[in-house]
């Protein structure tokens, strides 16, 4: 009798486990789509001050964000989440929701990103901010004499070589000795695809920058079913390459007849996941370039235009962070880094054969086209970029 009392006992325990994970889950994923329009959005701001290849990481600028919201009050703080798309998922009861999320989603994405707020050493700072952010966020919190300015850029870009395991080497070329607080965003990401595609095929192709320009490209070539979809409204092809960490690349090839501008302009989160919920697979050769593409940027000038514009000004309450008054963010850089290449897991089998019969239809990347990295369980967008000339990094 008593066994079965206690059995009972634990079954409803773990019941309640897993119905509290899948509600944890399900906020996740509200979380992570409520974030999609300042992806969305700040890839577009991006794109547009550039006729040349394109990186962002919107997870990693949106982490940035967050761990100043964490130390933000009033409106610097509302403003933050308004924009960030969080303000919905707050609770006035539960005062670390958004950071438990952040966190939760930030750990199953599993991406290699390093965030960073650099502070004065001026600046007596909160102790507990620093362990909160680290926490939820990530994010570390150091001390910079920014007034050594030579002293302080090797510092900075030491830092960012270390947590990057070396991927990237240098974010910042010179530092303001006037700096107050720096926030650093970095994010690394190279495709470990689930099919790989077979390194023995790849040869140079050409490659259509424009009309008056070629390049010769290394272009890779897989043949498999692959996942497919057309958008006949925006005429563009988009294609789902599969990784190993549970993410995905889509790749998007607008038609000959359309300038990729016209899509950058067009990518929104509704047409995200228009795109996602449109793809079938269907059988393929897929010829990709190989290409890897980094950038660095400064989102104090790309972020005012999205709505966020206080940290930036005087009038910022950042008292969770410092109680030194006046306290602003006085640069803020973001750098991410994608290479695209034939790896893949070592135990997948990779189905090339240039020899398949009957042929199947061909993809052929050999014009500037876009990719998107999203988490496929929660359809976070990680990474944004276009490849204009794939022989330029």
């Amino acid at each position: 009798m008593e066994m079965g009392f206690f059995s009972i006992i634990i079954s409803a325990v773990l019941l309640a486990a897993s119905i509290q994970g899948q509600m944890q889950n399900t906020f996740v994923q509200e979380l992570a789509g409520q974030n999609l329009d300042f992806a969305t959005g700040l890839y577009r701001k991006i794109a547009s001050g550039s006729d040349d290849n394109v990186v962002v990481s919107p997870l990693s600028a949106t982490l940035g964000l967050a761990s100043l919201a964490e130390g933000a009050m009033e409106g610097t703080r509302k403003q933050l989440l308004q924009i960030l798309g969080l303000t919905s998922m707050e609770r006035d009861s539960e005062p670390h929701r958004i950071p438990m999320l952040l966190q939760q989603l930030r750990e199953e994405v599993a991406q290699r990103l390093a965030t960073g707020l650099l502070i004065s050493q001026q600046v007596q700072t909160s102790s507990s901010f620093g362990s909160q952010v680290k926490k939820f966020y990530g994010t570390d919190v150091r001390g910079v004499d920014f007034t050594n300015a030579q002293a302080a850029k090797r510092d900075i870009n030491e830092y960012v070589s270390g947590v990057t395991g070396s991927k990237v080497r240098e974010v910042v070329n010179t530092v303001d000795p006037q700096n107050q607080l720096m926030l650093i965003n970095v994010a690394y990401f190279t495709g470990q695809w689930k099919f790989p595609f077979n390194a023995n095929f790849t040869q140079e192709e050409r490659f259509y920058v424009d009309k008056y320009h070629i390049v010769l490209a290394p272009m890779m070539i897989h043949s498999g079913k692959h996942y497919l979809a057309y958008d006949p409204e925006l005429k563009v092809g988009i294609l789902k390459l599969p990784c190993t960490d549970n993410t995905a690349m889509l790749l998007l090839l607008p038609d000959e007849d359309v300038d990729y501008t016209f899509i950058d302009e067009a990518l929104t989160r509704e047409v995200f996941l228009r795109w996602v919920s449109k793809l079938k697979k269907t059988k393929l050769e897929v010829q990709l370039p190989r290409f890897s593409v980094e950038r660095s940027f400064s989102l104090k000038q790309s972020l005012p235009s999205l709505g966020i514009t206080t940290i930036f000004e005087s009038s910022a309450d950042l008292s969770g962070i410092s109680e030194s008054p006046n306290l602003k963010v006085t640069e803020a850089v973001h750098k991410a880094l994608v290479v695209v290449d034939e790896r893949g897991d070592s135990d997948a089998l990779s189905f090339n054969s240039l020899f398949a019969d009957p042929l199947p239809p061909r993809l052929t990347f050999n014009r500037p086209f876009l990719f998107l990295v999203y988490h496929e369980d929660t359809k976070n967008l990680l990474h944004m970029g276009r490849v204009v000339d794939p022989t330029k990094k």
